[in-house]
């Protein structure tokens, strides 16, 4: 039997949420950081996972309230978004590590890696009833400009519209 894509990232996302419960006002997300085609993986980009284990490596036990996957299409971070009056909020260390991941994409490719296409960073998460959403953020090409500040602001933005189409039924 095979499980779909869907159905995997449902049980990725449950047992995340199993080895470490929400607390009051945190939403359990995804933030995938994706090529638009080809691989991302060790095989391919040995240069980027070089720079993405150093990061993961300095970031501190304690700091680390989030579960980092590596798949074929890219890494992916499942994370507990804050969700706040004003908006959703994340870590500064999960905010550090998507801009180190794609900056790692940059230089790997300029040192050999492929395939160079763009790469996406997506939000998604699962309603309740176990519905999925996604939102794109950003689409980055490994020539373009990598801004932290732009990162984080495009990813809350994208997270707020995720939460809105979930609290008005799925309209988008």
């Amino acid at each position: 039997m095979t499980i779909s894509w869907e159905q995997s990232f449902r049980r990725r996302m449950r047992d995340f949420e199993v080895r470490r419960s929400p607390q009051p006002g945190e939403v359990a997300v995804s933030l995938k950081v994706r090529v638009v085609s080809g691989c991302f993986h060790r095989e391919h980009s040995p240069h980027a996972y070089e720079i993405i284990d150093q990061k993961l490596l300095a970031i501190p036990v304690a700091d680390r309230k989030f579960a980092f996957e590596e798949h074929e299409s890219g890494p992916e971070i499942l994370v507990y978004l804050a969700v706040i009056t004003a908006g959703a909020t994340l870590a500064k260390s999960v905010i550090d590590l998507l801009t180190t991941i794609i900056k790692a994409r940059a230089e790997s490719v300029k040192k050999g890696d492929r395939p160079s296409h763009p790469i996406e960073l997506i939000i998604r998460r699962v309603e309740g009833g176990g519905e999925f959403r996604e939102e794109t953020v950003l689409r980055i090409g490994h020539n373009d400009m990598v801004d932290p500040q732009e990162i984080e602001r495009q990813l809350q933005d994208a997270a707020a519209k995720l939460l809105r189409s979930a609290k008005d039924g799925g309209s988008r």
